[in-house]
């Protein structure tokens, strides 16, 4: 888990000029609309984005314009294809937000899937808390509220194929897929895992920073999230795995996909192998990949160009910034091929 600060703020969101699109000369993009969740745990409504094949063509405008990332297009309010889509759940990492990863929601959307996310209060960026990040429980809440809600809306309801009902997580939202797959954590081991490793475990630093005190941990960090709606499971670099609470185990659905992102530069918080929290020798022969060269950043946006030099004058996280080698572009195409190939989706148009 990482905070990613001055980076995120100058996330603009959608664009403010769209450009029509015509039948005749449109471009094979997803579609991309936006709503409130309403979520009994919250105070506020929860922000949503939906990612989906696209029926219609209205007017294309880049989501998640940016100082720093390279933004992704879509048709804004198109209509959704004809006939029954799968459904991905996409739970963003400490300090992202849903727009952020449009380079993955609007890819897989484009293999047939549609691909709802939330921001997540407390952990979203602009809203990011230490103290917050802490809380596992209302994280998972907000997924389930998205899916009774979308499962309920006439306007989603009729495309969704309730089969094939599957989520996607990141970092800390690698957390939450595990949460929603059955698995508990333990804040006595989560503690002592912080003591032990202090400021070499990312996540651990970060929370320390805000002030988190290991030794009176919420009891939601041990809470059983699991949903039986959903069937498969992506954790791409999931946090607190050190925790594991290992008796959870055997009620967690087993057909979870870990991805890894580096293997010398690889984040020793995300080491899942027999050399970090061997969560993998734990699982009954879960599904893993691992791409490098890479590191747990590399899996935010691609950045514009200049990024990484105004981040330095900023002072700034290196979310720029990649190991010698690193294509992120290639990255991300093996991350999107992977999921894709897991979750039996088709191919993107040619």
């Amino acid at each position: 888990m990482k905070h990613v600060t001055s980076a995120a703020l100058l996330s603009l969101g959608l664009a403010s000029v769209p450009c029509m699109a015509s039948p005749s000369a449109a471009q094979e993009l997803a579609g991309y609309d936006r709503f409130d969740v309403t979520a009994s745990h919250r105070s506020m409504p929860l922000s949503a984005s939906i990612w989906y094949p696209a029926g219609t063509y209205i007017y294309r405008a880049p989501v998640s314009k940016s100082a720093i990332w390279q933004s992704t297009d879509a048709y804004i309010g198109a209509a959704i294809a004809s006939g029954k889509h799968p459904l991905i759940l996409l739970s963003h990492g400490s300090g992202g937000n849903m727009d952020a990863l449009g380079w993955l929601s609007s890819q897989l959307a484009l293999r047939g899937a549609m691909v709802l996310a939330v921001n997540h209060p407390g952990t979203t960026s602009g809203d990011s808390s230490p103290r917050r990040t802490i809380h596992l429980a209302p994280r998972a809440a907000d997924i389930t509220a998205l899916l009774d809600q979308v499962l309920a809306d006439p306007d989603f309801a009729p495309y969704i194929d309730r089969d094939r009902i599957s989520t996607v997580g990141f970092s800390l939202g690698g957390t939450t897929v595990l949460n929603l797959a059955g698995v508990r954590f333990d804040g006595d081991l989560y503690r002592d895992f912080c003591k032990t490793y202090g400021d070499v475990m990312q996540d651990c630093a970060f929370l320390k920073r805000g002030g988190v005190d290991f030794d009176q941990l919420s009891d939601d960090i041990a809470i059983d999230a699991k949903d039986p709606r959903i069937s498969r499971f992506v954790a791409i670099e999931p946090g607190m795995t050190y925790a594991v609470d290992d008796s959870s185990l055997k009620n967690t659905d087993q057909d979870v996909l870990f991805i890894r992102l580096g293997k010398e530069h690889g984040w020793p918080a995300a080491d899942l192998e027999a050399t970090g929290s061997n969560l993998l020798g734990k699982l009954d022969h879960p599904a893993y990949a691992v791409f490098a060269p890479a590191n747990h950043l590399t899996f935010l946006a691609e950045c514009v160009p200049g990024a990484a030099e105004l981040l330095a004058r900023m002072d700034d996280d290196p979310v720029c910034s990649d190991p010698a080698g690193t294509d992120r572009g290639h990255i991300h195409q093996q991350i999107i091929d992977e999921i894709s190939r897991f979750l039996d989706l088709g191919m993107p148009p040619s």
